[in-house]
């Protein structure tokens, strides 16, 4: 069997375990040959460093495309993740034009959650995040983004209902992916919380879903965990509930991982251990 093919096109946090430093190491471990295209590279990521340092790659992608159109390289997937600006998000759809005939369109809208924009983005920018997502056959916004792809109110982390879930599902289909996936859906019974994502099928109107318990912690990365293992899962074959059960019991773990081990201090705070989990991706 060939093995299957992605670009992921994201940042590089030299320091911080998040993006393309996620992103290629759990693709890679799934059997998915990875190529990337870097849209910056930094020296952490933003998320609690101070002072780190910024260098904007958006000059190189149009000419690592074309190189790529000479040498008449394909893939089988192409999986977008945080882009620096709208001029990027134009960069991409034309990537899309060229490379995405034969290849599934992944995109994760990077811009938002907790009901906020991330510093450095507007509402301007997450229209042009939106008709990116326009092209693609499969998103995956948390609720947040999806309010902000939508141009509604977010809900906040609970209180919303199952029918809720769906009908914005559909709505992000609406936009024009053929599949849409909420990630970070929790529910509450008593004492006891699930947490996983849901996804619809536009074409065949297939709700899938699946759960984990629900883990009360917070670290920078889980969001790439997730869509690296699910974008590695469906580009490799696996049906869309075997990929959201990879990708959610992948995550749950790394962060169980994450807090089995915490040390004094300031520890693994800027990221979860995924490396420890690995294995579970592995077929």
């Amino acid at each position: 069997m060939n093995m299957k093919r992605s670009v992921t096109i994201q940042d590089i946090s030299c320091f911080g375990k998040c993006s393309l430093t996620v992103a290629l190491p759990i693709m890679s471990a799934m059997g998915v040959e990875t190529a990337i295209i870097p849209t910056a590279v930094l020296s952490t990521h933003t998320g609690g460093f101070k002072g780190f340092t910024v260098c904007d790659l958006t000059d190189e992608i149009e000419p690592i495309s074309l190189h790529w159109q000479k040498e008449k390289i394909e893939f089988d997937s192409i999986y977008t993740g945080y882009l620096a600006s709208a001029r990027q998000t134009a960069l991409v759809e034309d990537f899309f034009d060229s490379f995405g005939k034969n290849a599934i369109k992944f995109v994760d809208p990077v811009m938002a959650d907790n009901g906020k924009l991330y510093t450095g983005f507007d509402l301007e920018f997450a229209k042009k995040m939106t008709h990116l997502a326009s092209k693609a056959d499969i998103i995956v916004p948390n609720l947040t983004e999806a309010a902000f792809m939508l141009g509604e109110e977010y809900v906040g982390k609970e209180g919303y209902t199952e029918q809720y879930i769906r009908e914005t599902l559909k709505k992000l289909c609406d936009l024009g992916p053929e599949i849409a996936i909420l990630t970070g859906v929790i529910y509450s019974s008593g004492n006891e919380k699930r947490h996983g994502a849901v996804s619809y099928n536009s074409r065949t109107g297939e709700l899938c879903e699946y759960y984990s318990e629900h883990v009360d912690a917070y670290y920078h990365g889980t969001g790439d965990c997730f869509s690296s293992a699910l974008c590695g899962a469906i580009t490799r074959g696996d049906d869309i509930y075997s990929a959201l059960k990879a990708a959610v019991d992948f995550t749950v773990a790394s962060i169980k991982a994450t807090e089995s081990t915490k040390e004094e201090g300031r520890s693994h705070w800027y990221g979860v251990k995924f490396e420890e989990c690995l294995s579970m991706l592995i077929k």
